[in-house]
C-alpha cells in the first residue's frame, strides 16, 4: 500500500484537534486509504481499537446509520470513558443532515476527534460553512501524482512510455491493478458511471445522462481552452440536443460539484483582480477524460497542461490563468507569499515556439520565478526564465 505522505504530513498536526477534519476528493482517489493510514498511525502511538470508531457509508452494514439521529446515537453509545476517541466517517455525504451530527458531537463531547470524507462538494457548501462556522479544516485529496504513480507501480520514472501511460489513463490508484487497456477502460467506466449516477443524476433528479455525456465530451475535447457557453450550445445543437444557457450552467456546476472537472479563473496581472469571464475547465483525472475523448492524439499538448495544473493543486497552490495586456500566461500558482509563473509546451520545436513560450513573460515586471515546462531534454533556460523537463519537474520533492 502506498503511504500518501504528502497528505498525511498536512493532516498529522490536526490528529488531536477538536476541528473537524474534512477530506474531499473525487470517488476512488484514495481518501479511504488515507483514513486507514491515519488510523494505523494512531494505533501505533496513542489509541487502541476501542477508541477508534470507523464507519464507511458505502458498506451495507452501515446503511441504517444513514439516518442522522441513529448515527449520532450510535457514536455516543461507543464513547464510554474519558480517553480520546477518534471518529472516522467515510463518504458521509450519504447521510442527510450529517453536518448537524458532526457539529453536535464536536460541541457535546470533549474527548473526540472527528475525520470525515466525501466525494462531492456538498462538503464545501455554504450550508456546511454556516452550521460548522469555521470549526473545521479541509484537505483536498487528488488522484495519484506522477511521483506517487511511480512509487506505487515501480515503473521506470523517466521513460516517456511510463509518462504517457500516466497521462492517458490517469492516477486513480485502483486502475494500476490492471495492465490490459480493456480492463482499465472497464474500471474507469465503472467509476464514471458511479459519479454520474450518485453525484449528478441523484442530485438533479435526471432521468437520463445523454446530455451529460455530450457535455463532458465537449469539455474533454476543449480542455485548457477558453470556455464559451455559445460554442457548447451550438455543439449540442449539432448533436440534436437543445439546452438553455441556465440549464447548461446548472449541469456544469453539477459536474464541478461531483469533482469531475475543475474551473480555473483568469487573473489580471496588471489590474491584480480575479476575472469571472473566459475561464477554463480541466479534468480532475485524465483517465476519466480518456474514456470520453474521441481523439487523444490531437489533445496531447492540452493533456500535459492538465497534468501540470493537477500537480500544482496537489502541491497546495491556488492556480489561475494569467491575463496580460497582450496575451496570457498558462498558470499563476500562489501559496502564502510565494508566486510562480508557468508556461507549458509539448516540445520547443523551433525558434517560433521558443519565442512564444518565453516571450509570454515579457509583460511581467515582478521578480517571482518564471518557468517553461516541456518534454524537451535540452535546457533552454534564458534571461532568468527557467526551463525544465516536465517529467523531471513532476519527480521533484
Amino acid at each position: 500500500m502506498l503511504k500518501r505522505e504528502l497528505y498525511l504530513s498536512r493532516i498529522r498536526g490536526f490528529y488531536n484537534s477538536d476541528l473537524i477534519k474534512i477530506l474531499v476528493g473525487i470517488r476512488r482517489c484514495g481518501k479511504s486509504v488515507i483514513l486507514k493510514q491515519i488510523m494505523e498511525e494512531l494505533k501505533e502511538k496513542q489509541a487502541d481499537n476501542e477508541h477508534i470508531i470507523y464507519i464507511n457509508f458505502e458498506l451495507i452494514e452501515y446503511e441504517e446509520l444513514q439516518d442522522y439521529k441513529k448515527l449520532n446515537k450510535y457514536i455516543k453509545e461507543k464513547i464510554i470513558d474519558n480517553k480520546k476517541y477518534y471518529v472516522f466517517l467515510d463518504e458521509i455525504q450519504k447521510v442527510e443532515k450529517f453536518e448537524d451530527v458532526v457539529n453536535s458531537l464536536r460541541a457535546s463531547v470533549d474527548n473526540i476527534s472527528i475525520f470525515i470524507t466525501g466525494s462531492n462538494s456538498k462538503l464545501l457548501s455554504n450550508e456546511l460553512s454556516t452550521v460548522l462556522s469555521g470549526r473545521y479544516v479541509i484537505f483536498n485529496i487528488y488522484p495519484l501524482s506522477y511521483k506517487e504513480f511511480i512509487e506505487l507501480t515501480g515503473k521506470e520514472a523517466k521513460a516517456e512510455k511510463t509518462f504517457w501511460d500516466f497521462v492517458k489513463w490517469g492516477g486513480l490508484p485502483n486502475r494500476t491493478q490492471f495492465t490490459d487497456e480493456s480492463n482499465i477502460k472497464d474500471y474507469l467506466h465503472s467509476v464514471f458511471d458511479s459519479i454520474i449516477l450518485r453525484d449528478v443524476v441523484e442530485r438533479l433528479g435526471l432521468k437520463n445522462t445523454n446530455l451529460f455525456n455530450l457535455l463532458l465530451q465537449y469539455i474533454v475535447d476543449t480542455t485548457g481552452r477558453q470556455f464559451s457557453a455559445e460554442n457548447i450550445i451550438n455543439f449540442l445543437k449539432s448533436e440534436g440536443k437543445s439546452i438553455s444557457t441556465e440549464t447548461l450552467y446548472m449541469y456544469l456546476d453539477a459536474l464541478c460539484k461531483a469533482l469531475m472537472i475543475k474551473k480555473i479563473y483568469r487573473y489580471d496581472i496588471h489590474g491584480k483582480a480575479i476575472l469571472k469571464t473566459l475561464n477554463k475547465y480541466y479534468m480532475t483525472d485524465l483517465g476519466i477524460a480518456q474514456i470520453k475523448n474521441n481523439n487523444f492524439e490531437i489533445n496531447k499538448s492540452f493533456a500535459i497542461e492538465n497534468v501540470v495544473y493537477n500537480e500544482l493543486l496537489e502541491r497546495g497552490y491556488e492556480v489561475y490563468i494569467g491575463k496580460t495586456k497582450e496575451g496570457e500566461i498558462d498558470f499563476i500558482a500562489t501559496k502564502t507569499d510565494e508566486k510562480l509563473y508557468f508556461q507549458v509546451a509539448y516540445l520547443i520545436e523551433n525558434d517560433k515556439v521558443k519565442k512564444r513560450e518565453f516571450g509570454a513573460f515579457e509583460e511581467i515586471e515582478d521578480n517571482f520565478p518564471k518557468y517553461v515546462l516541456s518534454l524537451d531534454k535540452a535546457n533552454f533556460s534564458q534571461d532568468g526564465i527557467i526551463h525544465k523537463n516536465i517529467i523531471d519537474w513532476l519527480l521533484e520533492k
